[in-house]
């Protein structure tokens, strides 16, 4: 019999079986869960359907989805918008599984997303009634058949909802409850649904959670925004996209004709205003606290949010960087924040970019450093299998309750599964920067310093010279700078010393000295310390090899100061640290993943 066959046996057996333990027990034993499905660490053995570009479930299942249906929900939005209108629809599609004509009741997965119809007209993206390429096709194909609805919802003001697109503001955040309520109440449902997406449709899984529905039962963000503000605006330094984001996704979401005269409310041009005004006047910025924080969803879903969460994300991600998970106000990282308040929380946490942990026509395109040693062992060609088992416990009640714990993929490729990430038994190795090894002291002079550079490098001695370094979670560097000026950013890119791979990447606005999201006044010629804290690193460093810190005032996708090139910074090497958090493994919990030989 073969390994597909025989898989295919045991898990035919014992879904024939009794189900022990009660739904959302959480005191499920790994055996247990490897009795009722393939075990996470067997995988590698079975066979697997690598025929798409999407991943598939062990198991196709015995239904298939019956005809799309639509529904137009009108919503009371009086005082929702500054100045908009008083009424608004929310469009969406969906499709039933067959068995729902026997009238079983069924969960419903969603993807809430602005990209349906999508674009300048007459180049549009498709409307919500047809199955989205790439997530749409990865619901539609492996959940219907195993009796789950699927439903695509457009968000205020796309597609055929109509209203303001007040993006990511409470008005989204109604259009994509009201969505979640009609979902749950149907006489087709269980009461149960899923959110599921990547990017934008992750972060409006964290709209709907902020929300807190009791219908939502889990959300799959995959690399979701969790805050507007952080995302576009890490410890101060501007992203290039945070002058126009709003005017960008407004611009492709109007139809240029006279539908679009609901989206003339204050909330929209204020969006126009927010991501230059904030850069141009840093802590004098009027918008800080009424639209970013409106926009932020992560901190109002804790405590409100009834459900679990299964968090994706890519650690070479550029787009929504890993700070949105692993990151917070200081001292704050929310993956464990959560845990810590007794939510039910699973991570992947691979190296790929902004992508889907299958999206494997994508994952052969990174450069050394931003996870090119890692493609061979990227791509999880078991991600549709772990979302399934996920699904069926939190969404119909069957099966064990899945594992809690983090997949992590290292920046050499390799795969380990830990309790949580970063790891609890994390020890960090301090470097004093005044021993090591220090090219220039200026930061951003151009030409007001005769002589002066524009950057710095440090060089420092190896962690270890006895056996490889593992780096794994948020590291500080402790920079201490004596500022020109109230204003300044300083980027750093630590590498390793021997090769120059690119290990990881911090930045900061020296306003935000403190770290997170509250700027302050700085004092011309006063010494301060930038609490800077790297995004997040698994990563390994071998034996012998030291770390290398290359300092700029800016790099990669972020923007110059407002005050550039006039306030510049010196850089005190002697008066800083740098705290590598590393933990030590003995390889029995590295994870083998199915892979293909091309």
């Amino acid at each position: 019999m073969g390994r597909r066959a025989h898989a295919s046996a045991i898990i035919l057996i014992l879904l024939m079986t009794p189900l022990s333990g009660c739904f959302g027990s959480d005191d499920t034993s790994s055996n247990e869960i490897d009795e009722y499905y393939p075990s996470v660490w067997d995988r590698h053995d079975l066979e697997w359907n690598t025929s798409h570009t999407h991943t598939f479930v062990l198991e196709p299942g015995p239904y298939t989805p019956l005809d799309v249906q639509e529904a137009y929900i009108e919503v009371d939005t009086t005082g929702v918008w500054e100045g908009g209108p008083n009424s608004a629809t929310v469009h969406l599609s969906y499709w039933l599984p067959s068995n729902t004509q026997d009238g079983e009741k069924v969960p419903v997965i969603a993807v809430v997303s602005p990209y349906f119809s999508y674009g300048q007209p007459g180049d549009e993206s498709s409307p919500t009634n047809i199955v989205g390429g790439g997530r749409g096709e990865f619901i539609y194909d492996n959940f219907i058949p195993h009796g789950y609805a699927f439903a695509q919802v457009a968000v205020f003001a796309t597609e055929e909802s109509t209203g303001c697109f007040d993006y990511r503001g409470d008005g989204e955040g109604l259009s994509i409850h009201t969505a979640v309520e009609w979902l749950g109440q149907q006489n087709w449902s269980n009461g149960n649904v899923g959110i599921y997406g990547k990017s934008y449709e992750g972060a409006t899984a964290w709209e709907a959670a902020a929300q807190g529905s009791s219908h939502l039962k889990t959300i799959v963000p995959i690399s979701g925004t969790t805050a507007l503000g952080p995302l576009l605006y890490k410890n101060g330094s501007a992203e290039a996209r945070s002058q126009v984001m709003h005017s960008n996704y407004g611009g492709s979401i109007l139809d240029y004709d006279a539908d679009d005269l609901d989206n003339l409310c204050g909330d929209v041009f204020e969006g126009f205003l927010a991501g230059p005004t904030r850069y141009g006047l840093g802590e004098l910025d009027p918008y800080m606290d009424n639209y970013y924080d409106e926009r932020s969803h992560i901190d109002k879903a804790l405590g409100t949010y009834n459900g679990s969460i299964y968090w994706v994300q890519g650690l070479q991600d550029w787009n929504v960087d890993p700070h949105q998970v692993f990151g917070g106000p200081p001292g704050v990282n929310w993956y464990q924040e959560y845990i810590d308040n007794g939510y039910e929380v699973a991570g992947m946490i691979g190296q790929w970019e902004h992508n889907y942990p299958d999206q494997w026509t994508k994952h052969n395109n990174q450069d050394s450093g931003y996870g090119g040693e890692a493609i061979h062992n990227m791509t999880r060609w078991d991600w549709a299998q772990d979302l399934f088992e996920w699904f069926e416990y939190y969404l119909k009640g069957v099966g064990p309750a899945p594992p809690l714990h983090a997949q992590v993929q290292r920046n050499d490729g390799e795969w380990r599964i830990e309790e949580t990430w970063p790891p609890h038994d994390v020890e960090f190795q301090r470097i004093d920067l005044s021993a090591c090894t220090s090219s220039g002291v200026w930061v951003g002079t151009g030409s007001f310093i005769v002589g002066g550079e524009d950057s710095l490098t440090v060089d420092c001695n190896p962690l270890s010279t006895d056996s490889d370094t593992i780096i794994a979670g948020l590291a500080p560097l402790h920079l201490t700078v004596v500022p020109n000026f109230d204003g300044g950013q300083v980027f750093v890119e630590m590498q390793d010393s021997e090769t120059g791979v690119r290990l990881g990447h911090a930045t900061m606005d020296v306003r935000y000295h403190a770290g997170g999201y509250e700027a302050q006044t700085v004092v011309p010629g006063e010494i301060v310390v930038m609490m800077m804290e790297f995004q997040a690193i698994d990563a390994i460093l071998p034996a012998g090899h030291g770390l290398r810190f290359v300092m700029t005032e800016t790099g990669e996708d972020y923007l110059q100061p407002a005050c550039s090139p006039t306030c510049f910074m010196h850089v005190l090497p002697s008066l800083s640290t740098f705290d590598a958090p590393t933990i030590v493994r003995d390889g029995s919990n590295v994870l083998i993943t199915p892979q293909v030989d091309e």
